[in-house]
């Protein structure tokens, strides 16, 4: 039924994968924070901790504005599930860091995957809800954004206390291939003729220099 936005809806496979997508890099923003002491002392390099959380939301906001090109050049579906796939990437590498330096490279891999995932999150959503239907189903999505502020620091306690900080990442694998899974198996769009534009590199990437101190 074109008209119910539940999570048993028709759309409601794809609601569900875009939402559990965002829950994943909601929480990366915040489940590091409880993590501290025990990252620092099983790696090292505890002046460089505050990069884990710069360096991750930064690579988002340098990667967004080129992901919303190419989405519209090469279709939403590859752009989303391209970036699921490297924050998966990212998650792997980051569990399996052996320095801090590496750990912080590792979530810049991450926040190059996220960065196609918030916004083609609310670009899908705009082409499968109609505008009466979307306030209601990015009211979901954005509850996913709070749930990390109260679940993500509890998380990241838990798993370094007891399991290990390494889960903290390992666990996104799971997540996101079956969010990966779902929306493959569920959502399914035009191909994209927007193929012959060129896409400006150099100019989406020059914004964050601008950015004021």
């Amino acid at each position: 039924m074109r008209g119910d936005t539940g999570l048993r809806s028709e759309r409601g496979p794809i609601l569900r994968a875009l939402m559990l997508s965002t829950a994943l890099v909601a929480l990366d923003s915040t489940i590091l924070a409880t993590a501290i002491l025990t990252l620092a002392e099983d790696l090292g390099g505890f002046s460089q901790f505050p990069w884990l959380f710069s360096i991750y939301l930064l690579a988002q906001g340098v990667c967004t504005p080129i992901y919303g090109k190419l989405a519209d050049t090469f279709g939403r579906k590859p752009v989303m599930l391209w970036g699921i796939g490297v924050f998966a990437l990212g998650s792997v590498l980051c569990g399996m860091a052996t320095s801090m330096f590496a750990l912080v490279a590792f979530r810049a891999v991450q926040g190059v995957g996220a960065g196609a995932v918030q916004p083609m999150t609310m670009t899908i959503a705009g082409d499968i809800y109609t505008l009466e239907e979307r306030a209601k189903v990015q009211g979901y999505i954005a509850s996913m954004w709070a749930m990390s502020a109260v679940v993500g620091p509890t998380l990241g306690g838990l798993f370094s206390d007891y399991l290990h900080w390494r889960w903290i990442f390992f666990i996104n694998v799971p997540l996101c291939l079956f969010a990966g899974w779902s929306l493959i198996r569920n959502f399914h769009e035009e191909r994209a003729t927007d193929t012959a534009r060129r896409i400006d590199y150099l100019g989406g990437n020059a914004h964050p220099g601008g950015s004021p101190r």
